[in-house]
């Protein structure tokens, strides 16, 4: 029997016996939102940026103040995400770019249990046919592949409006007609596959992960939807960054990127408007994410344009403070969640996994999605017991995001991170007490820096993590 199969054979049987329950099963949606950071939201405590839709459904479900992303890049987090496993476990970034066919994603299980499953957006994890989201538990794919980013938002997508944003194409989009918005067509892509499978086979469960390439680079965006918040800001003023971790932006007062995140936001708003309309809101868990911390810092002496501010929490993507890997975290379920609920459960994007099999009655796969825990306690309400979270980053890019090559570690209420370059150090923070990470303890708290030091270089070698190098 083939590796895959076998390893997929219990959610055969699962499937098997569960064909005449299969209405029990909730439905799945994820949103998937690209360099979103922790405090673009108005729900999370923005000011400038509106996301009626998204408030809504914390509203209605349960926001998490506590909540990570894999890793503070695109594909290192994404890899995590869909496989449950900490990315530095596969060499990933680094030796590893892309899930290997023989990895089992939440997709392929949940398929191998029934689910029809369905995939837009940005995928980011694939460089041949083998590792697409159609090879790897997606039986649909719309506009997934090695893309990272389009070359523009509106329609030909493949045609670049800046000659300095430089990205891989967009796959199977050739089709779009002049001046389509990509975010709007691959909310109606997800629509499309609602209705049609709510009106082929509505008593079988479906997996949909929407996942968007905004609010990624470049920023663009409707003129309408920029021409408001131009409006809202007011006479600009000059661009305030704070001369740390590089170069970090210290407010959030772009409009082109408040209005890619309206963009996201008014798809969250058409998609629940058709699970209403389709009467399958109350069997579907919704989970709207992020892949890391918004886009804040730059390296020191580079005047790229950055999108957001993350502030209080430090710096953005690429590093490892808690502005790059912090993420908004929402789950609503009716009859499971209750509703308007903030949880401080201590949350990764590689708990997604385990998670979603078990709120279909799944078993775990435990060697496969390793460091995936269940967070179905906290969806409860319920007090939810796991292990420390190890980050590595050995790739940085301290010239275009001002990060350096670091690993952190998170051990219940206190983090350590470890810096390589110019040369080995640590830090420890607490964070309940230190949100923004400004207070350094490892000078004053010898015997816990030693001890967490300790543990954090135990799980390297357990992992076998590569090796750092400085970056460019």
């Amino acid at each position: 029997m083939p590796s895959l199969l076998r390893a997929l054979f219990p959610y055969l049987l699962v499937a098997t016996a569960c064909i005449s329950q299969a209405a029990s099963r909730p439905n799945i949606l994820v949103f998937l939102v690209d360099d979103f950071g922790a405090r673009d939201l108005g729900i999370y405590g923005s000011e400038f940026y509106e996301t009626p839709a998204m408030d809504e459904l914390a509203v209605e479900g349960q926001r998490y103040v506590n909540a990570y992303s894999a890793h503070p890049r695109c594909v290192p987090s994404r890899y995590g995400f869909f496989t449950g496993r900490f990315p530095v476990r596969d060499g990933c970034p680094g030796d590893t770019y892309n899930i290997a066919p023989e990895r089992i994603t939440f997709a392929e299980a949940l398929k191998g249990a029934g689910y029809a499953t369905f995939f837009a957006g940005k995928w980011h994890l694939a460089k041949t046919e083998d590792q697409m989201p159609d090879a790897q538990g997606f039986d649909i794919n719309i506009a997934g592949g090695s893309a990272g980013a389009p070359r523009s938002y509106f329609a030909p997508y493949n045609k670049s409006n800046n000659p300095h944003h430089k990205a891989e194409a967009m796959r199977g989009m050739d089709d779009a007609p002049e001046g389509e918005f990509l975010t709007e067509r691959l909310t109606d892509e997800t629509i499309q596959f609602l209705k049609t499978h709510n009106a082929t086979d509505p008593d079988q469960p479906f997996l949909a992960v929407l996942a968007h390439y905004a609010v990624h680079t470049p920023l663009e965006a409707k003129k309408d939807d920029i021409n408001y918040y131009k409006t809202k800001l007011g006479e600009p003023g000059e661009e305030l960054f704070i001369p740390r971790d590089g170069s970090t932006k210290a407010e959030q007062d772009n409009p082109i990127y408040a209005a890619m995140i309206k963009s996201v936001d008014d798809s969250l708003r058409r998609i629940l408007d058709t699970l209403d309309a389709l009467d399958l809101k109350e069997n579907t868990l919704i989970l709207l994410t992020s892949d890391h911390g918004g886009l804040s810092n730059r390296g020191a002496n580079n005047n790229r344009e950055v999108a957001t501010s993350n502030l209080p929490y430090r710096a953005g993507k690429g590093h490892l403070y808690e502005g790059g890997i912090r993420v908004p975290f929402i789950v609503s379920w009716p009859g499971v969640t209750k509703p308007n609920t903030v949880s401080d459960a201590l949350v990764t994007g590689t708990d997604v996994y385990a998670t979603l099999l078990e709120a279909a009655g799944l078993p775990p796969m435990p060697d496969e999605a390793t460091d995936s825990v269940s967070i179905m306690p906290a969806i409860k309400g319920e007090a939810l017991e796991r292990g420390e979270i190890l980050w590595h980053s050995p790739r940085p890019r301290p010239t275009s995001t001002g990060d350096t090559a670091a690993t952190a570690l998170r051990s219940g209420e206190y983090k350590m991170i470890k810096f390589y370059f110019p040369e080995v150090h640590y830090e420890l923070y607490h964070l309940p007490t230190d949100i923004g990470e400004n207070h350094d303890l490892s000078e004053k708290r010898p015997q816990l820096t030693a001890t967490l030091a300790s543990r954090l270089e135990s799980m390297l070698a357990d992992l076998s993590a590569l090796e750092p190098e400085p970056g460019q």
